[in-house]
């Protein structure tokens, strides 16, 4: 209790926005995170001479705690990374478990069974974050493994203030896995502003912070997992955790105005579709000369771009280990420019006519960055609030629904209303595609953006959208971040979703609908923005004000 008490004081006496004036030799220390827990562990580690994969290490662990709607052991994730000059990409994506199968989601008629793929075990691929988190902390961190874990472990233990919005996108969660899961056991009485005990998670962690990785994959931790997924009818065994692996891969690297993007390569699909995205619309910037932002003729061009974009997702992308994804293809300069010439500027593209261009909710994110300009760019997710809504009994933590983002079947759609192909179809060991994005942008070989989100198959969007405020439309980090958002994603044909926190305006949304779109305005906003921007050795950071997050600039 002191010592939450003392993290507490600490985010108090610290400022929530600021700018800092480096010296010569060193940049501001910062954090954009999605709760105040997760800035002030980030902080604190940075001033005991941790670096940014050490605070970042931290404030996963912390979340898992104290965001247990998206912040995870259970689940997994994409870390996009600085360090010393040069970018790397670790992907610690869940796989299926050797029992999964491509009709595993089907009824006898081969039609995609409601909820399977969503809710209990069997909607759970095996976790990748533990061994993630391990894996950048062996190349990269310099304090000791246990300290990292520690403040996870003491928030379990005293506990956290539960936040006004905890159930902020699936309020009836509850009720949801209700008579399916043992969700109500562990979290029906989770309630806002009152201090919430994790006693069987901390207990988890220290096992963790004691044995690594082992402990989760081999040990005991691993034993209650597999027992509790039987229980549910689920497939994941000790040999599928047993043999788990989190891979290095190359990033994405594209060319971007004066700048390079750095971003996660397959099996996410965020990295791809965001370079092409910026890709498209530096190709007709002529077109956006004098178009307000978020103006009629904006958002319709921004759709014909985005439509394109998801159409080359559904058909070309997944796990590289599993299908040949035509990445270099997809990025190459002549690709772009025929898919540019393709975009209507004036009236809404037929949406049966836009076909792949070559021949043949709940997620979290946070951005750190240390003095010396290493920085981290993470998202890892349960997919839904609360994943599947199974928690590991005698463990505490949760386990993740990702399964779902498979196609279960080619051509339905999943929870998030996108559509797959066979590159994304169930195999065994296999990494189900995703749209998560933690994404740089570095000039001159220094990090000068430090972005990502959550938001499923909007996550990419939105990161596009914030990058054309701030780059385009010459917008301060925090008003870009604040800025309306909208979607579209080929289908629903000629939908434009919007969000209940800022809307376009009523004139927007007549004149879009007199052009043929549909506007929807979902229940949940679109994405959680965490960003922190570097401009000529000033640093900035912002947290998106949809959500609870906090952004901290501070020297040490």
């Amino acid at each position: 209790m002191i010592y939450r008490l003392l993290l507490t004081l600490s985010l108090i006496f610290s400022s929530f926005y600021s700018l800092a004036e480096p010296n010569k030799t060193q940049l501001a220390g910062a954090v954009a995170s999605p709760d105040q827990y997760g800035a002030i562990v980030a902080e604190n580690i940075l001033r005991s001479g941790g670096n940014a994969i050490d605070a970042a290490v931290a404030t996963a662990f912390t979340l898992a705690v104290t965001y247990p709607e998206a912040g995870n052991i259970g689940g997994g994730g994409f870390m996009t990374i600085w360090f010393e000059g040069k970018p790397y990409y670790l992907d610690y994506r869940e796989t299926a478990p050797a029992a999964a199968h491509r009709d595993m989601y089907l009824d006898k008629d081969k039609q995609v069974i409601d909820d399977l793929s969503l809710i209990g075990a069997k909607a759970s691929g095996v976790p990748g974050t533990v061994m993630g988190l391990w894996q950048a902390h062996q190349r990269f961190g310099c304090l000791p493994w246990a300290e990292v874990v520690k403040p996870a472990i003491q928030y379990a233990q005293a506990g956290f203030t539960v936040a006004e919005n905890q159930y902020q996108y699936r309020a009836d969660v509850l009720e949801q896995f209700a008579g399916k899961t043992n969700f109500a056991d562990y979290f029906s009485k989770m309630r806002a502003n009152e201090n919430f005990v994790q006693t069987e998670l901390a207990a988890t962690l220290s096992r963790i912070a004691k044995h690594g990785p082992s402990d989760f994959y081999q040990g005991e931790t691993a034993k209650l997992l597999v027992a509790q997924v039987q229980r549910n009818n689920g497939l994941i065994t000790m040999q599928d955790l047993a043999a788990y692996k989190a891979v290095w891969r190359e990033p994405v690297v594209t060319a971007w105005h004066d700048f390079q993007l750095v971003t996660p390569a397959p099996p996410s699909s965020g990295g791809i579709a965001l370079s092409q995205l910026l890709g498209l619309k530096q190709r007709r910037d002529a077109d956006f000369k004098d178009v307000p932002l978020n103006s009629t003729q904006y958002v319709h061009l921004i759709a014909e771009i985005e439509k394109r974009v998801f159409a080359d997702r559904a058909d070309y992308l997944g796990d590289p280990d599993f299908t040949t994804v035509p990445q270099n293809q997809l990025l190459d300069a002549a690709y772009l420019d025929k898919r540019a010439s393709e975009i209507n500027s004036k009236a809404i593209s037929v949406t049966a006519d836009v076909k792949p261009g070559l021949e043949g909710y709940h997620t979290t994110h946070f951005s750190i960055l240390d003095k010396h300009g290493n920085a981290v760019s993470n998202t890892y997710t349960l997919n839904l609030d609360f994943g599947s809504g199974v928690v590991v009994t005698g463990a505490g933590f949760l386990l993740n629904n990702e399964m779902d983002d498979f196609s279960a079947k080619a051509g339905v759609p999943n929870a998030f209303g996108v559509v797959g192909g066979s590159a994304n179809a169930i195999e065994p060991g296999k990494r189900m595609l995703s749209s998560m994005a933690p994404s740089l942008l570095v000039k001159d070989n220094k990090v000068e953006l430090v972005i990502g989100t959550p938001g499923g198959s909007t996550i990419f969007t939105s990161i596009f959208q914030v990058i054309n405020n701030v780059y385009d439309y010459k917008m301060s980090l925090t008003d870009a971040v604040a800025a309306p958002r909208f979607h579209h994603q080929l289908l629903p044909k000629d939908q434009i979703t919007m969000e209940p926190y800022a809307q376009l305006t009523t004139e927007v949304q007549q004149a879009l609908t007199a052009k043929g779109y549909n506007i929807k305005t979902q229940s949940w906003n679109l994405g959680d923005i965490q960003a922190i921007k570097i401009t000529e050795g000033k640093v900035e950071a912002a947290a998106d004000p949809r959500s609870r997050g906090v952004a901290k600039v501070f020297s040490y």
